[in-house]
């Protein structure tokens, strides 16, 4: 339904150090809860200790692991911290440096009142020849931003009711005066998305910043510059395929975290589904996945069944149409309906992973093992609103054709419930202790 977006967007360029750096390049964090909490995330994440990152992250960012943040880490090498740029008790504002390269970064940490848990942190490059200062906005830049905002989500919004309702308690918001202390772009974006899911209650719904230019849609789609930079950037990321393998007993294993576009990353999906076509059960690995592309779920979908398949229906609010979903003919050697499946979830698993996973369980074609996943079940479309803001508007809605809804603000519940964390080694046992059915 979505692709994931990374926290730390990539750059190259140096710029400008903070006015709080001191002379050997390293600052020190606030004495303040924001500031603690902002030291602890230097120490695990410069660690490189999976121990350590996995205890910083169960206690202030339970939302995200320590496994899945492992790569970035080892890609940056850690940050040394250069300066602070705005301090409060439950905020903090900062600048850093990868420790593998120049790249530099601005960063943020919110604290609720009431918890000592991180309700957001933003970690966004500064771009090539860009500085600190990008990141800065006013009252014009906010209200531009509100407004339109606004106007996006009245045009496309998948529940024009619940769009007027999001408008109304910001413009309340607004008229308090609430936003008026927030100076810059990506703790602005992310404050507005905070406060129009408090009333939507849609993960998919956010608000975006960039330091960088976002240039103008084209209505005929991404140019062919965009086009190559996209499947150079999946063929960096081997289209967010990490691990395929044969596990003890002939149990294939698949661990991916997007489903990409499947006319680029297509090949590659079918790769991993071929190495593992002879096995005895399957293992597919959600836990760390955050969704993408439908088109790619039903390609994936389709190793997994001997004949055409309706996997799932999409409604789209704006024109009123249903798009649907079905299995197809794919390139190798299909799975087929005997080998048993299992599919491992956690409470990051989101969109178009749930959707695959709420596919499966729906026509009874996987054992679901793990934990509740996100519950987020509306496709999104990214509109830009000025040069530095964009907003993701989910425009339509999931309809699976044996259900006929949805898995929205409930998750997927597993059939076989575990921690995320045991979910493999369990889905193991279960494939040892079943055998695969025969003809």
């Amino acid at each position: 339904m979505r692709l994931a977006i990374a926290a730390f967007a990539l750059a190259t360029a140096l710029a400008p150090l903070g006015a709080q750096a001191t002379q050997a390049g390293q600052a020190a964090a606030p004495d303040t809860p924001a500031g603690r909490v902002l030291r602890s995330w230097l120490d695990a994440f410069n660690s490189g200790d999976a121990v350590k990152m996995d205890a910083y992250y169960q206690r202030y960012e339970p939302d995200k692991s320590a496994e899945a943040q492992m790569g970035f880490r080892n890609e940056v090498g850690g940050f040394d911290l250069l300066s602070i740029e705005k301090s409060q008790p439950s905020h903090v504002e900062f600048l850093v440096k990868e420790r593998k390269g120049e790249r530099r970064a601005f960063g943020a940490f919110d604290l609720p009142a009431e918890s000592g848990t991180v309700k957001n942190f933003v970690l966004l490059a500064i771009p090539p020849g860009g500085s600190i200062a990008d990141f800065r906005i006013d009252a014009a830049e906010r209200a531009r931003v509100i407004d339109g905002a606004i106007a996006k989500l009245d045009e496309t919004y998948v529940f024009p009711e619940t769009a007027k309702r999001m408008a109304d308690s910001v413009r309340a918001r607004q008229e308090r005066g609430e936003y008026d202390a927030v100076t810059n772009g990506a703790s602005f974006a992310r404050l507005l998305t905070d406060d129009f899911q408090a009333v939507s209650h849609d993960r998919h719904l956010r608000v975006n910043f960039s330091p960088r230019a976002i240039p103008v849609q084209n209505s005929a789609g991404p140019n062919p510059d965009q086009v190559a930079r996209m499947r150079r950037q999946m063929e960096q990321i081997n289209c967010g395929f990490v691990k395929v393998e044969q596990l003890e007993g002939n149990v294939g294993y698949v661990k991916f975290n997007m489903f990409a576009d499947p006319e680029v990353c297509g090949p590659t999906a079918s790769a991993a589904m071929n190495f593992v076509a002879n096995s005895d059960a399957l293992i597919v690995d959600l836990r760390d996945n955050g969704g993408g592309d439908p088109r790619m779920v039903a390609y994936i979908c389709s190793y997994l069944f001997s004949q055409k398949t309706h996997v799932n229906d999409l409604w789209t609010r704006k024109t009123n149409s249903t798009q649907e979903f079905w299995t197809s003919d794919v390139p190798g050697k299909k799975l087929g309906d005997k080998v048993p499946v299992y599919v491992l979830t956690s409470k990051r698993t989101f969109s178009g992973a749930e959707e695959f996973t709420y596919n499966l369980k729906s026509l009874k074609r996987a054992t679901i093992v793990g934990e509740t996943t996100g519950g987020g079940a509306h496709p999104v479309n990214g509109q830009r609103i000025d040069e530095h803001f964009m907003i993701g508007v989910p425009f339509a809605r999931a309809i699976n054709p044996i259900t006929k809804t949805n898995w929205e603000g409930t998750g997927v519940e597993p059939d076989v419930r575990v921690p995320a964390s045991d979910a493999l080694t369990t889905a193991q046992k279960l494939a040892a202790d079943k055998k695969p059915a025969t003809d």
